[in-house]
């Protein structure tokens, strides 16, 4: 019986191979990190924005509880909490539990008036914590 030779594969073949086995994998491994690392962190700023947003409507509407009650908006978020002296009709505490800071530990903003004719506002600077942030940085307030 006659032996039939094996036909040569080319090294070079091989190595083409390899390589793209290795860019495949390569490929694979930097999608998993993206999706377990980064993306994480892309829907914890918008969750921090939900919360801060979350968070000013519930003292809206604590003030605004004050407000039925005393006739008079807060001079500050404390208020809700400690009956001011000389208020009438105050019948709080509106919230037992402390002011809480925003998301990224600052004090939310409490003025009353507010500008522009408001009655009041509350604001969150963001995660600067400080006045005019634009896009991601951008303040959340009671009038957005």
């Amino acid at each position: 019986m006659k032996q039939v030779p094996k036909p040569r594969v080319n090294t070079n073949l091989r190595c083409i191979g390899l390589i793209a086995l290795v860019i495949l994998v390569w490929m694979a491994l930097n999608t998993l990190l993206l999706l377990f690392v980064r993306f994480p962190r892309i829907h914890r700023k918008h969750d921090q924005h939900a919360r801060a947003t979350r968070d000013i409507a519930a003292l809206s509407g604590l003030v605004q509880h004050y407000y039925v009650d005393t006739e008079q908006y807060p001079t500050s978020l404390q208020d809700l909490r400690v009956c001011p002296n000389g208020v009438k009709n105050w019948r709080g505490p509106y919230t037992t539990k402390n002011i809480p800071p925003d998301p990224w530990g600052h004090e939310y903003i409490y003025q009353c008036p507010g500008p522009n004719g408001s009655d009041y506002i509350i604001i969150s600077y963001g995660p600067t914590g400080v006045p005019g942030g634009t896009g991601d940085d951008a303040e959340i307030s009671s009038e957005d």
